[in-house]
């Protein structure tokens, strides 16, 4: 026979109710009775019942996340934070991507509709259009890195601007000054923001720097072939910032094929910072952003305003990005001038 809220509430001798109330997780319980309340539902296994707690608070305890994709340690790692706060909170997750496809979004938006209490939504398309007409009044909503600004939805996003700014500030430090800049793909807020801060460093330099543009598409082949044209282009870039470590990866192999020294002969940035940036070699500098903190803190954003409609004030939260500097830009940096400070307008 399954363990139900009645037998925990008998062994621990306290009514159903002060039970229910510390497995929903309301504060009105006494620490100690919260405590022993925890401890005998683990040691009796107990596991709620969702149907029933639907039924009686007409939630699902779910939560629908809407990514561009879901392959690769970018979105692997806000997966992970998301999941570290929903388990916290006892909820669950429905994801899905929609893999470039405006269309996709919208099929995913109206497939979680009746089967999720609020949405966590990543997307180039989610426009202020896009959002009004599918998005609910009556679904709380959190928008990660979406260029939405200033709406009736919270947003966190990453500093993808100044991030990219460090990086040609420290190129440019370290004596480079033909930096060239391997772009992700153009429908990606992220590729779009980097490549505004690569373009704002440059103007602020020049003429001190200069700077090429080459595609990519965030994928370690789009960056082999960068690789291989920079070794063709006259003059040839002194430094290589990509829009993401993946390509950096691809862009050092193909300059090491073609017999190119680096740091020596070109210097290499990459973004993210994901794990195997440190292990290769020369090690990658790169710029380090906290995707799974931006999972987390987007899950318990939503969780509060599920949890309590209204009474969370509509805000939009920018997380620092760090500049971590490996051997791949080469020795220590030069003392050279900074460029100057960039006064960003704040986009709504």
């Amino acid at each position: 026979m399954a363990v139900t809220v009645k037998d925990v509430a008998r062994e621990a001798q306290v009514s159903v109710a002060t039970v229910s109330r510390v497995i929903n997780g309301h504060s009105n319980v006494t620490h100690d009775t919260r405590a022993r309340i925890i401890a005998i539902a683990d040691r009796l296994r107990y596991v709620p019942d969702s149907a029933a707690r639907g039924l009686a608070t007409g939630l699902t305890n779910t939560v629908g996340v809407l990514l561009p994709d879901l392959h690769g340690e970018f979105f692997s790692e806000i997966i992970r934070g998301i999941d570290i706060a929903a388990r916290r909170r006892g909820l669950h997750l429905l994801l899905s991507g929609m893999h470039g496809s405006a269309g996709e979004a919208t099929l995913a938006i109206r497939a979680f509709k009746g089967r999720v209490d609020g949405l966590l939504i990543m997307s180039p398309y989610a426009d202020c259009a896009f959002l009004e007409a599918h998005s609910s009044d009556d679904t709380p909503t959190v928008l990660m890195n979406t260029p939405v600004r200033g709406q009736s939805i919270s947003a966190f996003c990453l500093d993808n601007r100044g991030g990219a700014r460090a990086v040609v500030q420290h190129l440019f430090n370290c004596g480079r000054r033909n930096i060239a800049f391997i772009g992700g793909p153009e429908d990606n807020f992220d590729a779009a923001e980097r490549l505004a801060g690569f373009q704002e460093a440059l103007a602020a330099l020049r003429p001190h720097a200069s700077g090429s543009v080459l595609q990519g598409d965030f994928s370690e082949q789009s960056g082999y072939r960068a690789g291989q044209q920079i070794t063709t282009l006259t003059p040839r870039p002194d430094a290589v910032f990509a829009a993401n470590d993946m390509m950096a990866l691809g862009c050092l192999f193909a300059l090491k094929e073609r017999g190119t020294r680096v740091p020596d002969d070109i210097a290499l940035a990459g973004f993210d910072d994901i794990p195997v940036a440190r292990f290769v070699s020369p090690a990658l500098t790169t710029v380090r952003v906290r995707m799974a903190e931006l999972g987390e803190r987007a899950l318990t954003r939503l969780a509060e305003a599920i949890a309590d409609p209204g009474s969370i004030p509509v805000c939009t939260e920018t997380l620092a990005a760090d500049l971590v500097i490996r051997a791949s830009c080469g020795a220590r940096p030069h003392a050279a001038p900074r460029m100057p400070d960039i006064t960003m307008p704040t986009i709504f």
